[in-house]
This record gives C-alpha cells, structure tokens and sequence, in this order.
C-alpha cells in the first residue's frame, strides 16, 4: 500500500501483515503523520482477507515505540485548532488498532516508553526482548491521561500495578514487565525475531472465524455487563459452526492432516 510517510513501513507476508515505526533516529518517536499512517494501515489489513494477525514493530536497534515526537509540538501542536487536529489523529490510530477483529501482536525491544507503552496495550499479545524498557513518565511531565488508556493498563497488570507505574514514572525492566503481566513472553533479543515469526505463523494457521470470536469474546467479558453485546457474540460462535472451516477442521482431523483455513 502507498503511504504519506516513509516513516510507516507496511508489508505482507504469508497472511503476516507488518505494521513498523519506522523513526530510528528518534527513537520511534511517533509523529503526526506517523499516527495517521497508522490509521490507513490497520484499516488496509482489517479489510484484507489474505491477512490472518498483524504484528506492530519499531525499526532499528534501539526501541520499541519512544513515544511522541516533541520535536514536532512547536509546529503541529502550537494552538487550540492544531492540537485538536492532532488529537483527533492519534484517536483515529488508536481507535484503529482497537478496533482490529484479526489478532495483534506487539514486537517489543528496547525503549517501550510513554505512547510506546499504549501502543504496545493494543495488542493482543505482547512479545519482549530481554534488553526492554518500559515506563509511562506522565508524572514527571504534568499531563493527564484518559480513563480509556488507564482502564486498559489496570485490566492488564491490575489496579496495585498500574498505580505503581503512574505514581513512580520509573523505568521496569523486561522481567518486571513479565512478572506483572504487562508482556507475555520474554525472550534472548537474538531470539525476539524468530519467536515472533513463530507465533504470527501459528495464529496465521488457525480457523480465523475461531479467533475473531475468542477475541470478541475477551472483549465483551472486560466490558460492564450492561454493555456486553451476547447476541452479537452468539452468531458470531454460530458462525463458527456453520462455516466451511468447521467442516475442513472435522476432516482434516480424521485424515491427520493439517487442516487449510479459508476463513470462511
């Protein structure tokens, strides 16, 4: 796909669709265009069938996602108008991300600071190198942030962990973030890459319609009971019973093959 950004790296692979900050020089830091050109993206793989689960990735030896490029606020975010711009495009990116029925993994090595830190919670899972970094240094900069980011964070590591993250602005190493739940996996940084292939590649394997209702599912159940759409879940489980993978899964199994997924 063509993007405004080289600053965006967008590829497919064997159902894999990548998504890679791609700002080394600062650290990943993420710049207006760079919010929008995620936006294009993961609405580009949400749209293409050929693509199974998208990882998110930063370019480089030295991080993650470093958070937002300051160097741009002087232009991009110097009056009300400009920063409501702005505001709006990092809503749509990361209403994009959460928005994603398809599995999302996270890539993470180095600095995962800040906005890093929320881009690494739209995933679904994340993956660490053991040289990560994390931290949210909110309170040592004197913003706010929103009840959506922190009710994220707090479902994940849990209301101790999360307080301990925003009242300390301290750095946690990689083995923290795995001890609080923040991460998933922690691995050698040699073994990052290939850990990520692996786990791309076995979702990418898997029944789609299966996936999308456990993810649904997932989502409804951190959801006020009020909230939760259970209908809406149901036809989608129904469909999981009705759908030609279903039948493709049934046969594969008797004839100890391994089954080809259409998604459909």
């Amino acid at each position: 796909m063509q993007l405004n950004t080289d600053k965006i790296i967008a590829k497919k692979e064997d159902g894999i669709g990548w998504l890679i900050f791609n700002n080394p020089a600062r650290r990943n830091a993420v710049s207006l265009e760079m919010w929008r050109g995620v936006a294009e993206v993961m609405a580009d793989y949400a749209a293409d069938d050929s693509i199974r689960v998208a990882v998110l990735a930063g370019a480089g030896d030295k991080a993650f996602v470093s958070g937002a490029d300051i160097s741009e606020f002087e232009e991009q975010r110097n009056s009300a108008d400009a920063e409501k711009a702005y505001s709006a495009a990092t809503a749509a990116a990361h209403a994009a991300m959460a928005a994603f029925e398809k599995p999302l993994l996270a890539k993470i090595h180095g600095f995962c600071v800040g906005g890093g830190v929320a881009v690494a919670l739209a995933a679904d899972i994340r993956i660490a190198s053991d040289d990560a970094q994390f931290a949210v240094p909110a309170a040592r900069l004197g913003l706010g942030y929103g009840y959506a980011g922190l009710k994220t964070l707090t479902n994940l590591v849990g209301p101790a962990m999360a307080k301990e993250i925003f009242f300390t602005a301290r750095r946690f190493n990689a083995e923290e973030a795995l001890a609080m739940g923040l991460v998933n996996r922690v691995v050698s940084r040699g073994e990052l890459e290939g850990t990520v292939h692996e786990y791309a590649g076995m979702i990418a394997d898997n029944a789609p319609l299966t996936i999308r209702a456990a993810k649904a599912a997932v989502r409804e159940a951190l959801k006020d009971p009020e909230r939760r759409d259970l209908d809406g879940l149901n036809e989608m489980i129904t469909a999981c019973f009705n759908s030609e993978d279903y039948a493709e899964g049934r046969r594969a199994f008797m004839e100890k093959r391994r089954p080809q997924f259409q998604g459909r």
